[in-house]
């Protein structure tokens, strides 16, 4: 008897023991679940992010922001109808490539990276750009008037340099032109600052004092959008500026002639629209410049308006330096959208959103004449800037000239 009982014991403990080792077994099962799925959250939400991260890239972009996809859109339609040189075709892909695959991913990382130094050097040379505004001041009391007094045409002279304070060096947050922008209806924040840009005669923006803005368009090539452009403009009695390459003006000479009869100013693309930064040599520089001059004094008799915009918005300090020395107005711009892409259109409603929410008093507003959507919407929107208390200036009234 007291062995079966001394056997039944040990049965019990056996069955207790397997209970618990199976618990354990499913408390571990169960742990190792909920891990790997939290794991798989993780991810999930860290795809997210990403993708949001990319999205919000891409919008902030345009010009790079549009500029890169611009470039590419221009390449192809050169290709697709003329060619180009070798030498030109080669350094045109690959400074349009460049430009699309800089993009904005480095935009807020440049622009945060870059505006603890630029405060810090800014303050360090305010008494030093004080002092040197007086000494113009001065010099330009002595010579008998200012820039446009001077000149009988009332653009200051090419070549012509600022006398810019002894050791004061621009710097830029990014050679790719970026924005980053605050509370609906402010200015933005760019790769360097306006008060630095205008030592090169150089802008991306007008005073906050005014509800003026400031109407560009960039012209790749020519798709059927240009027309409903200028027909708006027309409609509104607003006058903007119109960026070319070689290209548009190529192939659509009409459209280069009414600009000029609807009394807008066309502007300098270049005429290749390469990455302008890389070119070293002034007169490789000046050949992209004088080009597209030599060609519009060709096709519609008058003067290229002295205003440039680098393509892809891609320049560094010798690339603004360069510009002013053939007696050009360097034009970036502080709101845009990813209009560029003839195949991928923003929606109405999109585009409304970005250019009503982040419209500002002196902003220089950059769209492509290669987007539909552009054509199909600038009469409304130009309607609802107007009733949002906007009026349309010219860019004289921003240099100065």
């Amino acid at each position: 008897m007291v062995i079966a009982m001394r056997h039944q014991n040990q049965e019990r403990r056996i069955r207790k023991i397997s209970k618990m080792v199976k618990k354990a077994v499913i408390a571990l099962l169960l742990a190792m679940l909920l891990f790997l799925t939290g794991c798989k959250g993780s991810m999930g939400r860290a795809e997210n992010n990403a993708r949001a991260e990319n999205n919000a890239q891409a919008e902030n972009q345009v010009g790079q922001e549009g500029e890169g996809g611009q470039g590419n859109s221009v390449e192809r339609e050169k290709q697709n109808e003329q060619g180009m040189d070798e030498t030109g075709q080669r350094d045109g892909q690959a400074g349009m490539q460049e430009g699309m695959e800089s993009g904005a991913g480095t935009e807020q990382q440049s622009l945060a990276e870059g505006q603890e130094s630029r405060e810090l050097h800014a303050s360090g040379n305010d008494s030093a750009r004080r002092q040197q505004e007086q000494d113009n001041g001065e010099e330009e009391a002595q010579a008998g008037g200012t820039d446009s007094e001077r000149s009988s045409s009332g653009s200051r002279a090419a070549g012509e340099k600022k006398n810019r304070p002894e050791g004061w060096e621009l710097e830029f947050a990014s050679e790719d032109w970026g924005l980053s922008f605050g509370e609906p209806g402010t200015q933005p924040v760019g790769n360097a600052s306006a008060e630095d840009l205008a030592w090169y005669d150089a802008y991306f923006m007008g005073n906050d004092e005014e509800k003026v803005i400031y109407l560009t368009f960039d012209c790749g090539y020519e798709n059927g959008n240009t027309e409903p452009i200028l027909d708006a403009l027309k409609k509104h009695n607003a006058k903007g500026t119109f960026f070319v390459v070689g290209h548009f003006l190529e192939t659509a000479p009409d459209l280069a002639k009414r600009m000029v009869e609807d009394g807008h100013a066309v502007g300098n693309h270049t005429y290749h629209h390469l990455d302008m930064p890389t070119i070293s040599d002034m007169d490789a520089f000046r050949k992209e410049m004088d080009d597209v001059a030599d060609l519009f004094r060709e096709i519609t008799g008058r003067e290229l308006s002295p205003y440039y915009r680098p393509p892809q918005g891609k320049c560094n300090a010798d690339n603004l330096e360069k510009a002013q020395e053939l007696g050009y107005y360097t034009i970036f711009w502080s709101l845009a959208y990813v209009d560029w892409d003839a195949d991928n259109q923003p929606s109405h409603e999109e585009a409304f959103s970005k250019l009503t929410s982040r419209v500002h008093p002196g902003a220089i507003v950059l769209l492509h004449n290669t987007s539909r959507t552009n054509g199909e919407i600038l009469d409304e929107l130009l309607t609802k800037w107007e009733e949002m208390g906007y009026r349309f200036g010219i860019l004289p009234e921003l240099t100065g000239e």
